[in-house]
């Protein structure tokens, strides 16, 4: 195989260069701050009839086909050696991780997404798009039938990773840790507070782009694990979510250079996101009961309380909901972290 001379060299620099501007960049978040960040869920937009479909079994498992996860497990290594954890698409999820995601999804009243924990359902999917009216139906019939086409042909329980799909409003988890399962059920509700969802899901998938809703979800999980006073949940969140969001973060910025250097600042990316994430948690240790900026706010249900929230699917006037948002933001964190400039740049609502 030809490499360019001088190639090690380079690479060693690269990589030195991307760990140390990475290890500068992350703990304050690049695109969007991955500092514990609650999301609001003051407009929840959801389709009624999914809502009832999905009450009766929110959480769904696969039965067990160990050959197929055996498979699975085998092509999962290289995202178990990037974010370190021997659980990551381990194909084999325990019940304390089942209850993790159970207990945040009842917390916050997200009662129309359903969890498939190692799964394969490409049909019950279908039938979950199609009622997911709360997306409008040319976002369903394109993105939403192809990423469910893509599911039945590339079975997650093989190919996939942990992941949420807007489409079908479902959680897919194949790894058994519960920071990465929060996380991607935080995706679900920061989908639930859009206005035009499939506009969202959309802008998503854009490169660069796709890293602002991961650092929502992100701040969201490590948010909930310290208002509920949770430090092994917030240590685990901390060790998985940082270098998994610095591999996103490295691959965004491998890709807008050619050739070489791309590995060596991928590289890069991901030790910085290990070692920022390591001495965060380190620091929870420090912290009894784990206390943080939220640990103290109650749950947004008691500052809620009384006030009539938008029936669902169904949107108030904007100057209103808008309001709400705001009042919301500034008392749950004391008036101090959001502004009202976050407020309209973590809003991806159509007027």
């Amino acid at each position: 195989m030809f490499i360019l001379p001088g190639f090690p060299r380079f690479a060693a620099v690269g990589a030195v260069v991307a760990l140390a501007i990475t290890a500068a960049a992350i703990p304050r978040g690049v695109a969007g701050c991955l500092e514990p960040r609650e999301i609001p869920l003051v407009r929840r937009n959801v389709a009624p009839k999914l809502e009832a479909a999905t009450r009766p079994q929110p959480i769904e498992r696969g039965l067990d086909r160990p050959v197929i996860d055996g498979i699975g497990w085998v092509v999962g290594i290289p995202r178990k050696i990037i974010l370190w954890d021997r659980r990551v698409a381990n194909h084999h999820v325990s019940p304390e991780t089942e209850q993790a995601i159970d207990r945040y999804l009842a917390d916050n009243r997200l009662d129309h997404v359903k969890v498939r924990i190692n799964q394969y359902a490409p049909v019950s999917d279908w039938r979950r798009l199609r009622s997911n009216t709360a997306v409008a139906w040319p976002y369903r019939y394109t993105l939403g039938a192809l990423s469910v086409a893509r599911e039945a042909v590339l079975p997650g329980r093989i190919f996939g990773r942990d992941s949420y799909n807007p489409y079908t409003a479902t959680v897919h988890v194949y790894s058994d840790v519960p920071a990465i399962a929060i996380k991607q059920a935080g995706h679900s509700k920061d989908f639930t507070r859009r206005t035009y969802p499939g506009t969202y899901a959309l802008v998503s998938i854009v490169p660069l782009l796709d890293l602002w809703p991961q650092a929502i979800a992100t701040g969201d999980a490590l948010a909930y694990a310290e208002r509920h006073g949770d430090a092994d949940l917030a240590r685990e969140e901390y060790r998985i979510l940082y270098p998994s969001y610095a591999a996103s973060l490295g691959g965004v910025a491998g890709d807008a250079v050619a050739g070489a250097a791309f590995l060596p600042i991928y590289a890069g990316t991901v030790v910085a996101g290990h070692a920022v994430g390591r001495w965060e948690a380190r620091q929870i240790e420090d912290r009894p009961g784990c206390a943080g900026p939220l640990a103290d706010v109650e749950p947004f249900d008691a500052i809620l309380a009384g006030a009539e929230l938008p029936a669902a699917g169904v949107d108030g006037p904007a100057e209103e909901l808008d309001a709400i948002d705001a009042a919301t933001f500034l008392a749950a964190a004391g008036g101090s972290a959001w502004t009202a400039h976050d407020l309209a740049d973590d809003s991806l609502t159509e007027r």
